[in-house]
């Protein structure tokens, strides 16, 4: 019996950031894709700490950051 690959090797990078993993549910925006990181229980706690204190959830201010990190417009 041989096995089928979990996932197909993408043909570039930029295919592979441009695929879509399916339909967004109901409550997602569709033009959003979502980024999944390991990171330590104390950096979390960091983490949500600093979004509770600026009144932002860590999602938004974890956006920003990247927006601020990776502009689209790299200049």
């Amino acid at each position: 019996m041989s096995a089928k690959p979990f996932a197909a090797r993408p043909t570039s990078a930029e295919a592979w950031v441009r695929e879509q993993s399916g339909e967004p549910a109901a409550h997602q925006n569709p033009f959003t894709a979502r980024l999944t990181i390991d990171v330590t229980p104390a950096s979390r706690g960091r983490i949500k700490i600093a979004a509770f204190a600026r009144g932002q959830t860590v999602a938004d201010m974890v956006r920003a950051l990247l927006d601020r990190e990776f502009p689209e417009d790299p200049t």
